[in-house]
């Protein structure tokens, strides 16, 4: 963002419902989130929701559309509010890389995308590791300098940088790794139609997938629309790993009270967090832990089956 020209006091739309460090981001220079609410089937960033935000608000000059759980958001409507509102376009692509929206890779639509390698993404390094997507040479040239120190030739600093360069130990397991992405985002594909097959008709519902997107899922989200913390303290129970990717949206967070926000303010985004149950979506499960999985979540709402 720095790059792109965010200074203090601007404001940055980006999405309630997703993890901190989106919104973390643009408070640490400065900037002001301001909290969009999501599409109900996808969880990503809802394009009416954002306009509405570019109506009533000024300064917004840059929007953040997250491609949540490994599936892409709406691109043609973010860059379509982009063109109208002269908005820079952030894509947050750490939970999706690999993911495609109409043919075209995640994080690589807007002006920048960031992408995550922390260990437990679909392509994650050996400890903390990420990268900047861009098309442009100029953005490119300058996140080189920032990253460095803020100097491109050694100890002729031209720029107020950082360190925030990846080691290199990192980047040789990613190299390692990057040629089994699609593999192993091929094998959570095939997981999750087991998943869908086998959990339809008991009253859950399994991630929707857009038409305009791949879904390459980072994680596996059920909506739970009863009983949410019984079934993940069931499935813990039988040492099934299920957790709630996230339990409060971002707006409603302690460390963003300075905003302003209040409960009922991002609807949807709210009732997400309520709902949503992650269950393993590891690509190497073997088929007697899929069956344990799918057998266990039955049990809850069929106990006669134990």
């Amino acid at each position: 963002m720095l790059v792109l020209g965010i200074k203090p006091g601007d404001r940055v739309i980006c999405p309630a419902f997703t993890y901190y460090a989106t919104a973390g981001a643009v408070a640490a220079i400065g900037a002001i989130p301001v909290f969009a609410d999501i599409n109900a089937d996808t969880y990503n960033i809802c394009i009416e929701s954002a306009e509405k935000i570019l109506k009533k608000r000024a300064k917004v000059k840059a929007i953040i559309p997250v491609h949540l759980y490994g599936q892409c958001a709406d691109m043609d409507g973010v860059m379509k509010l982009a063109r109208k509102y002269k908005l820079k376009v952030v894509e947050d692509a750490a939970q999706a890389f690999g993911a495609q929206y109409k043919g075209k890779k995640a994080g690589t639509i807007g002006d920048c995308g960031s992408v995550s390698f922390f260990p437990g993404k679909n392509l994650g390094a050996f400890g903390d590791a990420g990268m900047v997507l861009t098309n442009s040479r100029a953005i490119a040239e300058k996140i080189k300098i920032l990253r460095n120190q803020g100097n491109q030739k050694k100890y002729y600093h031209t720029d107020l940088g950082r360190n925030n360069r990846m080691d290199g130990i990192q980047g040789a397991a990613l190299n390692v790794k990057l040629k089994y992405l699609d593999a192993w985002n091929s094998k959570r594909q095939e997981l999750a139609r087991y998943y869908n097959e086998n959990l339809s008709g008991i009253g859950l519902k399994t991630p929707f997938v857009a038409d305009y997107s791949t879904h390459i899922y980072h994680q596996y989200v059920l909506r739970v629309t009863k009983n949410r913390d019984a079934l993940m303290n069931h499935l813990q129970g039988r040492g099934i790993d299920s957790r709630v990717f996230y339990p409060i949206p971002l707006h409603l967070q302690k460390c963003f009270s300075y905003l302003g926000y209040k409960k009922g303010a991002v609807p949807q985004a709210e009732k997400a967090a309520r709902e949503i149950l992650a269950i393993p979506a590891d690509p190497g499960l073997s088929l007697e832990e899929r069956h344990f999985i799918i057998k266990s979540i039955k049990e809850f709402y069929s106990p006669s089956q134990e």
